[in-house]
């Protein structure tokens, strides 16, 4: 009887002990794939820039991942809208905002990209093209396309899946509740360079709590080197 006690609680603790391993490694998976497994404590377009790519996580996490949007930012009176900043001296494109609602989301297939937003300096990789023509806010949360101040130069791992992750996020929101998100995607550029370091992206749903996210985003890809001033790249 006693061994068989014994066997039992054996048993209880092996089991308690795998069960707290995979919920471990569960968490470690789902923080790799969503690249918040670090996090800085900056908002200044300025201190952003400086943030170098530490070789691994292309998406890191800013002040514990919470949007900083003010209370007035998140009223609604207005209903959906979106508005760009205009290109700056350089023709780059500045800060969007939104209050996306599923009105906005578009009804047509999207159309192919055509205008070269600055930087836009394309290389034929083995693995595909270099750079995609990117979109600031994502043409399935408001259909806006070929919008200069709408694209940016930006990798192919920058917009998939690194920006593309959160935008189905807020996405999939969107079609399945008839919420709203204030959004806004923030590009950060070292002083002159004409291709961005990388986005800030923070989101809130309005009504409830289920979509926030403020994360900021590479402009990097594994095995190049990028001239951020000119969009010229090489092999490394």
């Amino acid at each position: 009887m006693k061994k068989r006690n014994r066997m039992k609680r054996i048993i209880v603790m092996l089991a308690m002990i795998l069960i707290g391993v995979g919920a471990t490694y569960k968490g470690d998976i789902l923080s790799f794939l969503e690249g918040e497994n670090k996090t800085v404590q900056v908002n200044r377009n300025e201190a952003l820039a400086d943030v170098s790519f530490d070789g691994t996580n292309q998406v890191i996490a800013i002040n514990d991942n919470k949007p900083d949007f003010k209370a007035k930012d998140l009223m609604l009176e207005k209903g959906s809208w979106q508005t760009f900043s205009n290109l700056d001296d350089l023709n780059r494109v500045g800060v969007a905002n939104a209050m996306l609602g599923r009105e906005l989301m578009p009804k047509t297939d999207r159309e192919a990209l055509y205008v070269d937003p600055t930087g836009w300096r394309n290389k034929k990789l083995a693995s595909g093209w270099l750079y995609n023509r990117c979109h600031l806010i994502g043409f399935q949360l408001t259909g806006e396309n070929n919008n200069l101040k709408n694209l940016m130069t930006g990798t192919r791992s920058f917009n998939t899946p690194g920006m593309l992750t959160y935008e189905n996020k807020v996405a999939s929101y969107l079609r399945t509740t008839k919420n709203h998100v204030r959004y806004q995607v923030k590009p950060v550029f070292k002083g002159n360079e004409l291709v961005a370091r990388g986005v800030q992206m923070q989101a809130q749903s309005v009504e409830d709590n289920r979509i926030a996210f403020n994360v900021f985003v590479f402009n990097v890809e594994q095995g190049v080197d990028i001239d951020y001033s000119t969009g010229k790249s090489m092999l490394k």
